[in-house]
């Protein structure tokens, strides 16, 4: 069963992690390059591809005893929270040119750069995490997509008006500010359960 509530959550908060991320200004050089729509396909594909595995990940660690995914979801909510106020500002990486503008070669480029950027990635942890939190994999798995493709498509698209208008820094803090509460809820829910 689909809980609006739950992808409304995992919504936001991967599109508030995401947003600083190099993948959004990987996006918005390769949608200033390359035809936005062949751009955009081939992120996406690769950003679905990475929350499957993320929410596949997640529903595993349901398996566990709940006082042991609520300490662990919180730990790891609580080093994200971590990672995203320590971390410095990133610069623009080199993206290769394909030899041609076809479709396949787009949508291939931009594939393979978002599957190699985000493997591992803090809102692939993030998303695994929520999976294992809220044990609804459609939700979190619809939420979190959603996300990554409305960053995506906002750095293709607009990504350098909307950084002129609202500070990364801001943008950052708040993403933090969101894991950091999600982690220390999860920790009291370990302890109290």
């Amino acid at each position: 069963m689909l809980s609006i509530t739950v992808t409304a959550l995992v919504f936001g908060v991967v599109f508030l992690a995401e947003l600083p991320d190099k993948t959004a200004l990987a996006g918005l050089v390769l949608g200033t390059r390359y035809r936005a729509s062949y751009v955009f396909a081939g992120v996406a594909a690769a950003f679905l591809l990475h929350v499957v595995l993320a929410v596949a990940a997640g529903s595993v660690l349901t398996l566990l005893p709940q006082q042991i995914v609520h300490a662990l979801t919180g730990v790891l909510f609580l080093g994200g929270a971590a990672m995203l106020l320590l971390k410095k500002g990133e610069d623009e990486e080199e993206i290769k040119k394909p030899a041609d503008q076809s479709f396949w070669k787009v949508a291939g480029t931009g594939f393979m750069l978002i599957l190699v950027a985000e493997f591992g990635d803090l809102t692939q942890i993030m998303t695994a995490n929520l999976a294992a939190r809220y044990d609804d994999p459609v939700s979190v798995g619809l939420g979190a997509v959603l996300a990554l493709w409305a960053v995506a498509g906002l750095g293709i698209v607009g990504g350098k008006a909307l950084m002129k208008r609202v500070p990364l820094r801001l943008i950052t803090q708040i993403a933090a500010l969101l894991m950091l509460g999600l982690g220390v809820w999860s920790l009291w829910e370990a302890v109290r359960g």
